[in-house]
């Protein structure tokens, strides 16, 4: 008799519970829609995901200036790619790849700006 009443209790109380805690959360879901804490948490995850490198940040990890030539870019490109091959850390390599890569997109979009407005 003694286990069908603590076993009642249990059921019970864990029902209380649950509620409490799903009402809890529509409530800060509501909270969070109003103040838009959930837009910017959401942009903020995005933003994150996206591990875009900026054309800055590429020029700081190469060392060059925005005057600098494709042939300097791949020059510098070249050396730190070796010396971080032989004994360096390959997260430094592989950020020097990433803004090597990033220069070369800006670099093709700039080519395809001037050819299209000699055309």
């Amino acid at each position: 008799m003694a286990a069908k009443i603590l076993a009642n209790l249990i059921v019970m109380g864990s029902g209380i519970l649950i509620r409490a805690f799903a009402q809890a959360y529509r409530q800060a879901l509501a909270n969070a829609s109003k103040t838009g804490v959930a837009q910017e948490t959401l942009q903020n995850v995005a933003h994150r995901g996206s591990k875009i490198m900026t054309e800055q940040e590429a020029r700081q990890i190469l060392g060059v200036s925005e005057q600098s030539t494709w042939e300097e870019i791949l020059q510098k490109y070249d050396n730190l790619f070796e010396s971080n091959a032989k004994n360096g850390s390959f997260y430094l390599q592989s950020k020097v790849h990433r803004a090597k890569e990033c220069l070369e997109n800006v670099n093709q979009g700039k080519e395809q700006g001037s050819s299209g407005q000699n055309t």
